[in-house]
């Protein structure tokens, strides 16, 4: 029994070659460079979308914090005010 299990894995496992074919191989060369630009745009793109994201929190943020109320101020503050007194 062991031997035919030891002959079937030996069968299965697939015999590597050196010469591994990649689908660039296949594609021309003018479509794989649009392929690569068309991709390096797109993360371009993504990278602007993210910058303006950031920008916008940052500026919601700042209006935020502009439109405090006093009372909110003071809330916030870390200052013990009866020290002072």
């Amino acid at each position: 029994m062991a031997k035919k299990k030891q002959k079937q894995q030996r069968q299965a496992a697939p015999k590597q070659n050196d010469d591994k074919v990649s689908l660039g191989d296949f594609l021309n060369k003018d479509i794989v460079a649009k392929l690569k630009e068309t991709q390096k745009e797109l993360k371009e793109v993504e990278q602007r979308k993210a910058e303006a994201e950031l920008e916008k929190q940052k500026e919601e943020r700042r209006l935020r914090e502009k439109n405090k109320s006093f009372e909110e101020l003071l809330n916030e503050s870390n200052l013990k005010w009866n020290e002072y007194k």
